[in-house]
């Protein structure tokens, strides 16, 4: 007689496991992140770049890795696409970071330069894209110069100034006071050029620090010079539009946004009012980007 055999349901078949991942896998996805880090690098004009991105946006496999590398380094990203490349920013405590403290040691000694290199930076972004619409855009190219935004920023401080007056807080900002209430007292009594002799503006001038905020953004892939009228005009990258949305939420965006001051699309420096301007009038509910 023969023994008889209790035979289970045929087992599910175990999910696929995907392939392992190669020492090549490996090294391509580093070097797509490298080319990340050249902001300058477009794709098209880079095949093995190119190639990479299409890997990236085809095997999901390898896009996990390639974030998994750029994690492991630091860096949160912001998109993978052929107009942007591998665009990357620095997490805070990535060794990528750039600090604005060390930004601005190496550009002045003057410690309250600080607030006025952040403050330049600032402004260049919310006149870079003026209108929320503007910043969702893919295609929008933002146009900017360096007067342009020097004027904004003096025509902020007239407001943050009035803004001060009504409260009956117009004196020295204490220690612990907001960037801008602290920035705008230092930047309305520097110079908007201080040229030197032979015609060059000075770095401490105003227009030298957007000056020089805008050529790191340049330097950075973040601008593109286009001419030297009114100081240096610079149109803007797809990058720069991506690092520009991950900091729309900053405290610092906020507190400019309050204010109201209407900035011009093209750049130019008709922020200034005229000498012979008694009263600035401001746009009522007028806002700045990231505004919702």
């Amino acid at each position: 007689m023969s023994e008889h055999v209790e035979r289970s349901e045929p087992e599910a078949a175990a999910p696929a496991v995907s392939a392992a991942v190669t020492p090549a896998d490996a090294a391509d996805a580093a070097r797509l992140v490298a080319f990340g880090l050249q902001p300058k690098l477009q794709p098209a004009r880079d095949q093995e770049y190119a190639e990479l991105l299409r890997r990236y946006r085809e095997d999901p496999p390898f896009a996990r890795l390639a974030d998994a590398v750029a994690a492991g380094l630091g860096l949160v990203v912001l998109e993978v696409s052929p107009r942007a490349g591998m665009a990357v920013t620095a997490a805070e405590d990535s060794v990528f970071a750039v600090r604005m403290g060390d930004y601005a040691r190496r550009t002045a000694a003057d410690s309250g330069d600080r607030f006025l290199h952040g403050l330049a930076h600032l402004a260049v972004a919310a006149m870079a894209f003026p209108r929320p619409e503007d910043l969702a855009d893919d295609g929008y190219i933002g146009r900017v110069t360096v007067n342009g935004v020097d004027a904004f920023v003096r025509q902020a401080c007239r407001r943050l100034e009035e803004r001060a007056d009504e409260q009956g807080m117009n004196t020295d900002p204490a220690t612990d006071a907001p960037g801008l209430e602290a920035a705008w007292r230092i930047w309305v009594r520097r110079s908007a050029t201080g040229a030197t002799k032979d015609a060059r503006r000075l770095a401490g001038s105003t227009t030298g620090i957007v000056g020089k905020a805008a050529a790191f953004l340049t330097d950075s892939g973040f601008l593109q010079r286009t001419g030297d009228d009114n100081g240096g005009t610079y149109r803007t990258t797809a990058r720069y539009q991506l690092q520009v949305r991950d900091m729309a939420g900053s405290a610092a965006m906020a507190e400019l946004l309050e204010l109201g001051v209407v900035p011009v699309t093209d750049g130019t420096a008709t922020l200034m009012p005229a000498e012979d301007t008694e009263d600035l009038e401001l746009v009522a509910d007028a806002g700045l980007p990231f505004h919702s």
